[in-house]
């Protein structure tokens, strides 16, 4: 008998999948390695397009004992309330801590709730007191907002709080309210067309200012064109080349001719926390994994610094402990940590 393991894409890949499915099973075939997986595991792959909860339907209908995804905020919570009514062990690996639930498991590559934070500090440290924040006015850009006027209370005086548009259109007024503000520093926080847009159209007026942006500037990974439209930017991302498992993780990709970056790093520590889950659950079900999810604890991950772990627990769904958040910069294309 086969574990299958669906892979809900909510998240458009150019490659159908193959690079995460190569990351997750380098993973999986680390805990196969040791004799503890009790039967095969199989990847079932099924694209969202434009129906995530049809999607998942067909998951279920086919039989998985688990789901790898979804990957976007939007998609985690429309199948929030499906994935336990189905009763279905899920790991998603979106953006924000409201994507967990009693059967919902949670990957956290980016944190709605912990960015903000890490960016305030980062202000402070430098004596950027006198900041301009910048959303856009998605769900995420609303909730990232919040959670970084709570985090600058009484620690950064908010010289402008200004709102764009997701797709970046319209942005030049934005820029010009930021720029009369006389910020020390400009912070953004949303999606990664408002903040391309911002940073073009800062170059356009001529502005330059401390820039400081949430993990949608990961995209640079994805596109080199934005990633140097960023230069001299500083944002949130999920890896360290000091980190050892990291390090480990890109020298066995740079030998299969891949490369390792945050998603790489995420999609191997879902598959050994997906792995451990079927090693340590106390029977090959769907309740039974949930409860083997439940039992992992202490994992070191390659995602992050060094130092942090990963595991679950009785309502305990978010998987990453410790420096799982990585202050970068982009510097003419190629990220790299200060």
């Amino acid at each position: 008998m086969d574990i299958g393991v669906g892979v809900l894409h909510d998240y458009p890949r150019p490659d159908g999948g193959a690079s995460f499915e190569w990351a997750v099973r380098l993973g999986i075939g680390e805990v196969e390695a040791t004799g503890r997986l009790p039967a095969p595991v199989i990847l079932m792959h099924e694209p969202a397009h434009d129906d995530i909860a049809a999607a998942f339907a067909r998951l279920v209908d086919r039989g998985v004992l688990a789901i790898l995804g979804p990957a976007i905020t939007d998609g985690a919570l429309v199948v929030r309330p499906l994935v336990d009514e189905a009763g279905v062990p899920c790991i998603n690996y979106a953006g924000t801590d409201e994507a967990r639930s009693a059967w919902l498991f949670h990957f956290q590559i980016g944190s709605l709730e912990d960015e903000p934070a890490l960016l305030v500090d980062h202000c402070v440290r430098r004596r950027l007191t006198r900041v301009v924040l910048v959303q856009d006015t998605s769900r995420v850009g609303n909730r990232m907002a919040a959670f970084f006027r709570d985090a600058a209370a009484a620690r950064c005086e908010l010289t402008a709080h200004l709102r764009v548009e997701a797709d970046g259109a319209g942005i030049g007024p934005a820029v010009a309210a930021a720029r009369h503000a006389k910020p020390d520093a400009l912070v953004f926080v949303g999606f990664w067309r408002a903040a391309h847009g911002l940073a073009v159209e800062m170059k356009a007026q001529n502005w330059t200012v401390h820039a400081v942006a949430n993990s949608a500037l990961m995209y640079g990974h994805a596109d080199p064109v934005w990633a140097r439209d960023w230069d001299g930017w500083t944002y949130v991302d999920t890896f360290s080349e000091a980190n050892p498992h990291f390090a480990a993780l890109s020298r066995t990709a740079a030998a299969a001719n891949r490369t390792a970056g945050p998603g790489e790093a995420g999609a191997y520590d879902m598959g050994r926390l997906l792995a451990e889950g079927i090693a340590r659950a106390p029977e090959l079900t769907r309740a039974g994994i949930r409860a083997g999810l439940e039992r992992v604890k202490a994992l070191p991950a390659a995602t992050g610094r060094a130092g942090t772990l990963m595991g679950f627990g009785n309502w305990d769904r978010g998987a990453l402990k410790g420096p799982y958040l990585v202050l970068r910069e982009w510097r003419r294309g190629r990220s790299a940590e200060p």
